[in-house]
């Protein structure tokens, strides 16, 4: 998994509620389609015109916005059903971060997985930050060593986050990755328990 540790660049303003991951990525696209080519796809309904074409009104259609890596995003941001490729499709198209007053939990939990930082923040605050970028010539950093989204004047937002998720990002890693950091501890435990408890382990397990 990439490590997560600091983002800047345009933050693209996309101020709508409840956008669900079948929005994020149709499910008919999730047959057929690797996930490195799943980033075409993103937000496809507001992305695309009905012929096809790239709908010129859409914030991650306009010129400024094309290599943002940082969406702001409405509430309730990628509810709906469980979703993994919403990630890979989001991160396919050049974001690595997300910030929103509020997601849905499963969303919420796979950016974890796979190297992308969803930002919680009052919605004030997210509304304030959208202003300041609306025009695209504003420079947004998230910095998660620190914790906190520094807004294009300067302003520093601290946001929280769970220490363990924040270390895994850090370094990169997954859940498996996180159990593999105590592989000796585990290795150890293996063995006294193959004395103990013989009965247990099939032969050459």
């Amino acid at each position: 998994m990439q490590a997560f540790t600091t983002v800047s660049g345009a933050a693209a303003p996309l101020m709508r509620d409840n956008i669900d991951t079948d929005m994020i990525i149709r499910i008919e696209r999730m047959t057929g389609t690797t996930r490195d080519s799943m980033g075409q796809w993103a937000l496809e309904a507001l992305r695309y015109r009905p012929d096809g074409s790239d709908n010129p009104d859409f914030v991650l259609n306009q010129p400024a916005f094309r290599d943002a890596p940082i969406l702001v995003a409405g509430a309730n941001f990628g509810c709906g059903s469980s979703r993994e490729a919403a990630v890979w499709a989001l991160m396919g198209a050049g974001l690595r971060c997300v910030i929103a007053p509020s997601f849905g939990d499963i969303f919420f939990n796979n950016c974890f997985q796979n190297g992308m930082l969803p930002v919680r923040l009052p919605s004030d605050d997210i509304a304030r930050l959208a202003d300041a970028c609306a025009g695209g010539n504003a420079r947004v950093s998230v910095d998660l060593h620190r914790q906190v989204v520094v807004f294009p004047h300067g302003e520093e937002v601290r946001f929280e986050i769970e220490p363990l998720r924040r270390d895994a990002l850090l370094e990169g890693l997954d859940e498996i990755g996180l159990t593999l950091k105590h592989a000796e501890a585990i290795a150890a435990f293996q063995a006294a328990d193959r004395i103990a408890r013989p009965f247990v382990w099939q032969p050459g397990a």
